[in-house]
């Protein structure tokens, strides 16, 4: 019989922590990626200077979140990093290309007065911006769909634009909004006067967008994708994660309109929470699904490292993550507040 800790086995925990670490991950960079998204709706250089200077003292922080993720999954469920990366390796190497442009540009655009340089690096950091929340949706969707896992864990799929099916395309499209919403929301904390009158418009906008994209990217997965389908009308219970989080994206129009913009913010982190929660409980005890057959997917049994490995690296999870947490908390902390320009601002 295998082990447990309070009552629930060390893979079961596993998938929890690492979960929980992603989550936090898209929680956090949803926001500047969001953020960055919109720097290129702003057309005067002051109002890009403070989009920019919003996320600036704490853009590279919440990576942390990424590597720390990434890690966790590596020395939870060795097999599944492997395949993972394997298999989404052009998606992923796309990804950090991006993430490496977008930081370039973040610290390069204000060295220099020039504006065709302010201009090169504010398009390379608002394509940079949209790419990385389109790419995650996109690794997203095919999580959720199925990816061709062979014998032995090995990838057999055709290549790239496998990647690029329609589901996948809504995924990153739904993503993209939603984390566009996430952002502007944040910005409406931290600015004032002209741009933020403008951005109590775009965010109305954007919330429609949102919940366009997200209905048709449900439709299509239930008429589509056969085994989110059944899963849900097997088990009724799965649809409260969904509808939660419909029902936090419901509210924030009502809270934007009152101007609670912290209560509308904590609302867009519930809402992707939620999301992925129902992603983490679709697939449960799933981490791979392969869309060759069943017996191929990669579960948290079979791609788990061994109990003794899983016990050692709980204890360090038990003390490092409030210690990320608490710096990450204690950062926000010290940069709350509308964002002032001065002479060391970006």
């Amino acid at each position: 019989m295998m082990e447990t800790l309070f009552g629930l086995d060390y893979p079961t925990i596993w998938f929890m922590v690492v979960g929980a670490l992603f989550s936090g991950y898209a929680i956090l960079d949803g926001f500047d990626f969001g953020a960055g998204a919109w720097h290129l709706f702003f057309k005067k250089e002051q109002s890009r200077r403070i989009g920019l200077n919003a996320i600036g003292p704490v853009w590279d922080g919440n990576e942390v979140w990424l590597v720390i993720g990434g890690g966790a999954l590596f020395a939870g469920f060795p097999v599944m990093y492997a395949a993972f990366l394997s298999a989404l390796y052009i998606p992923f190497m796309l990804f950090l290309f991006f993430l490496i442009l977008r930081a370039i540009s973040i610290e390069f655009r204000s060295k220099e007065d020039m504006l065709w340089w302010r201009k090169t690096w504010d398009y390379v950091y608002g394509i940079s911006s949209i790419m990385l929340a389109f790419l995650l949706g996109v690794v997203l969707g095919n999580v959720l769909q199925g990816i061709q896992i062979g014998a032995d864990y090995q990838y057999e799929g055709a290549g790239f634009f496998e990647f690029l099916n329609p589901f996948a395309i809504m995924v990153g499209s739904t993503t993209l909004s939603l984390f566009m919403l996430h952002g502007a929301i944040y910005l409406l904390l931290k600015t004032e006067h002209r741009l933020y009158a403008k951005l109590t418009i775009l965010v109305k906008r954007v919330i429609v967008f949102f919940l366009i994209i997200f209905s048709v990217t449900t439709m299509y997965a239930l008429e589509f994708i056969p085994h989110l389908y059944n899963d849900i009308k097997a088990n009724l219970w799965l649809a409260i994660f969904p509808l939660s989080g419909f029902i936090s994206i419901a509210v924030l129009p009502r809270l934007i309109a009152r101007k609670r913009f912290r209560y509308a913010f904590l609302f867009s982190t519930l809402t992707i929470s939620f999301m992925l929660m129902t992603v983490a409980v679709e697939l449960y005890p799933n981490l791979l699904l392969s869309s060759i057959e069943s017996r191929y997917n990669i579960d948290i049994y079979n791609a788990a490292s061994s109990i003794k490995t899983l016990k050692i690296m709980l204890t360090m999870v038990a003390v490092g993550g409030p210690l990320v947490l608490a710096y990450t908390l204690f950062v926000y902390k010290v940069f709350s507040g509308r964002v002032q320009l001065d002479e060391t601002s970006y």
